[in-house]
């Protein structure tokens, strides 16, 4: 059947943060309906493609997306309309019809929306369950969760300069398992945050606890005794992954934890990290240093690519220029994967494929604003990726995602990688790690 779109409509609706986002709506020529809901991010690198705000200081302190959900339902939608229903073409044709490089014309919240929801429309008309639609003739494979228990940067309030300090799962047989075993230790966070004198002020923005530390360090003892109180093996069943966000904290060349009252070169925050990967089971650290530091990022991945993943979330905004761009020069060795960084599904398949052929690792991500919406589950399942980073085991917006891996572990009997996990940590690049160009 040669499926044509026959209508696209978008309005507006609010993502977890009370923040304006968008809900857009497809209608093939079968019949067939869908929507999708777009995230967005609250610590963004400079190189991601536009969120397209009003501006209008009298409605939701500028932050309204009017202009985005009128882009939908005007060019976006007389262009589509009657034009075949192929995710790529449409995609493509969105991308030309923007004609930015950074989708600032019609934003990329308006795009990804559409592009959305064009997915979720096609696998109801195939009667498919929305991964194994996207999945094709890929290899799915349920994801290894990055769960957020401990939060600071602009997730928390600043207390701490490091964005997110988390738990990854994997010496368990299923997802039910290590799901599981993960809520066991965020509750055993929240009980020995609170024996230790540190004021519990509630949950950050992807629900994870956001104590007042005295340092950034003592997230990862903390974290460490977490796993232990709840009954599992730290690096045997359950390791650590960082947020640093460290472009947060970066100017002039400096890395300023403040909240310690000490200024960091790029050498010596790569020698930080690796204490610190020395002291605790940590496993992938990500944005480690800064989105536009290459020298120092060549430096960190000399000195631990064969050891952790080195993930680039602001360093590379799910953008295939700047994958490729840092494949040259021998940086990191694992991608952040975020939709709406780059603003397609078509372009985020492209990124999967090539960190896949370059043996680079990839997590698939949520953002720190999120919505109910459940897409990013059957993103990670299809893709075959491995891993998935949604934010903590609270608030809807996060469990949403969570229950659907659930729901998708129960119905296709596909494996669960944890016991895997292990094994693939420091071959990521390790022979082929040198630059091919210099910084």
């Amino acid at each position: 059947m040669n499926l044509t779109i026959r209508t696209v409509e978008a309005w507006e609706i609010l993502d977890s943060r009370g923040n304006p986002t968008i809900e857009a709506l497809l209608t093939l020529s079968d019949g067939s309906q869908a929507s999708a809901q777009v995230p967005s991010g609250a610590s963004t690198g400079k190189h991601e493609a536009v969120d397209l705000r009003d501006d209008d200081p009298a409605r939701y302190q500028g932050k309204g997306v009017r202009k985005a959900v009128d882009n939908v339902n005007g060019p976006i939608a007389s262009a589509l309309s009657g034009r075949k229903a192929i995710q790529f073409d449409v995609d493509r044709f969105m991308i030309e019809l923007d004609g930015t490089q950074n989708k600032s014309n019609l934003g990329a919240n308006a795009i990804l929306g559409v592009s959305c929801a064009l997915a979720r429309a096609l696998a109801i008309s195939a009667k498919l369950p929305l991964w194994q639609s996207l999945a094709g003739k890929a290899s799915p494979i349920l994801p290894v969760p990055m769960v957020n228990i401990i939060s600071g940067g602009l997730h928390a309030g600043g207390q701490i300069e490091f964005q997110d300090f988390l738990i990854i799962p994997h010496g368990f047989d299923s997802y039910t398992e290590a799901l599981q075993a993960t809520v066991a230790i965020h509750r055993a966070a929240a009980e020995l945050i609170s024996e230790s004198g540190y004021p519990l002020t509630g949950v950050a923005d992807e629900g994870g606890w956001g104590p007042r530390l005295e340092s950034n360090e003592t997230a990862l003892k903390l974290l460490t005794k977490s796993i232990e109180r709840a009954g599992f093996k730290p690096k045997e069943q359950v390791s650590i992954a960082i947020d640093a966000a460290a472009s947060h904290f970066h100017d002039g060349g400096i890395y300023n934890l403040q909240s310690e009252t000490r200024m960091l070169t790029a050498e010596e925050m790569a020698s930080l990290l690796r204490q610190w990967v020395d002291r605790y089971p940590i496993v992938s650290m990500e944005d480690g240093l800064a989105e536009d530091d290459w020298a120092g990022w060549q430096s960190l991945t000399t000195r631990l690519s064969d050891r952790i993943n080195l993930v680039g979330d602001d360093l590379f905004t799910t953008n295939p220029n700047r994958l490729r761009h840092g494949i040259e020069r021998g940086v990191a060795n694992a991608v952040l994967v975020k939709m709406n960084q780059i603003g397609t599904l078509s372009e985020t398949f492209e990124v999967l494929e090539i960190a896949a052929e370059h043996n680079y690792a990839a997590v698939v991500s949520a953002r720190s604003g999120e919505t109910e919406d459940s897409f990013l589950a059957d993103l990670a399942v299809a893709s075959g990726a491995g891993q998935i980073k949604i934010g903590s085991i609270t608030r809807s917006e996060r469990l949403s995602k969570y229950n659907r891996l659930l729901r998708i572990e129960r119905d296709s009997g596909l494996v669960y990688p944890g016991r895997q996990f292990l094994k693939t940590i420091g071959t990521r690049r390790a022979n082929h790690c040198k630059p091919t160009r210099s910084p």
